[in-house]
């Protein structure tokens, strides 16, 4: 089935469902709470929760809960960790810097503590387009309303742009530093004078190293930060995950197969906005664009005889198949939008905070 594009600079293509896709990784999802505004404020749903609960679990023990931001420069492992400390993914990941573009809260539950972890954009350094300064204002913005801040780096390696993270940490704050990828280090014996040299550069509450993707790592991790939370009632329902949309998801998912599919052909400056969702019974309907600001940046999302974007769309929609557990319906457009990523307006529009 092909769809005729409504405006000169929009392109579409086939339901992707006839193409054989890669393997994709699978996970499903409970129920996911009203989608909130990102920001790490509480809703007031959220905040009735808190007070409801009295801040005890049924044998008396107070419940711990705290907001914790989780920093570093881009393509640290940031929303690596995050999934892998809700356990489920709840942040998209890719080799491109920019994949993480808002705050993303994750929720897990451990015993009598609630750790409420909020994923941050990289900090941006290179450019100053409307855009880098967005993702730095949503980062700063976090920083002013945790509890907690997880400062995370590659283990081994201190880069100018890690310093320039670490001096816009807030002071007044406990920062512990994960020391991320901690299986790709050679020889292990190197990291004891980096970690000296880096406990001479702050006095961190903690020192981490780890790797996210080892289960023991992350649960070490749990006991480590639990200490630092306040005593207090959860925030959130014992088995939420994210207060983030079903739609929201959506888009990221499909950001995260453009960006993985596309490689480093196409420019970070490339969004995805869902242009209508309809359930109809275990059916879901979704309609996205995929904005890009040139012509030949649709034309490398495209691909020849469109192939590039029926596998988008296919490896997005088994994904959310799985996600939604239902049938999903997926459409895609491309739209040329001309320097949208340094328009205030078109970042309101498309929904960056």
């Amino acid at each position: 089935m092909t769809h005729t594009p409504t405006t000169p600079d929009d392109a579409t293509s086939p339901e992707a469902s006839s193409v054989s896709p890669a393997p994709v990784v699978t996970y499903a999802l409970p129920p996911i709470p009203a989608a909130g505004s990102g920001a790490t404020s509480l809703s007031p749903e959220a905040a009735a929760a808190a007070q409801a609960s009295g801040g005890k679990m049924a044998d008396g023990t107070p419940q711990r809960c705290g907001l914790i931001a989780i920093v570093g420069r881009p393509n640290v492992g940031k929303s690596t960790l995050l999934n892998a400390l809700v356990g489920q993914k709840v942040s998209i990941t890719s080799d491109k810097a920019q994949t993480t573009r808002h705050r993303i809260t994750g929720m897990r539950t451990v015993d009598e503590a609630q750790f409420v972890f909020v994923d941050t954009p990289g900090f941006q350094m290179k450019y100053n387009a409307a855009l880098n300064r967005n993702l730095n204002r949503t980062v700063h913005g976090v920083l002013g309303d945790v509890d907690l801040v997880l400062y995370v780096l590659e283990a081994g390696r201190f880069g100018l742009d890690d310093a320039k993270v670490l001096s816009l940490l807030p002071q007044d704050k406990p920062v512990v530093m994960i020391a991320n990828k901690l299986d790709a280090v050679q020889r292990r014996a190197d990291l004891a004078p980096w970690l000296k040299s880096m406990q001479e550069r702050r006095n961190f509450s903690e020192f981490v190293p780890l790797s996210a993707k080892k289960d023991a790592d992350v649960q070490r991790l749990f006991k480590i930060l639990k200490p630092y939370l306040p005593e207090q009632g959860w925030f959130y329902d014992g088995d939420a995950l994210t207060d983030r949309s079903e739609k929201f998801l959506a888009s990221e998912i499909i950001r995260e197969k453009l960006f993985r599919l596309t490689g480093d052909e196409l420019p970070y400056t490339s969004t995805v906005i869902i242009d209508k969702w309809e359930d109809e019974g275990e059916l879901r309907r979704i309609s996205a664009s995929i904005v890009v600001e040139r012509d030949a940046h649709k034309g490398m999302i495209i691909g020849q005889g469109g192939e590039r974007l029926k596998r988008i769309g296919s490896e997005a929609r088994q994904e959310l198949e799985h996600l939604m557990d239902g049938r999903v319906f997926l459409e895609l457009w491309v739209k040329v939008r001309s320097g949208w990523a340094d328009s205030e307006e078109h970042l309101r529009t498309y929904g960056y905070e």
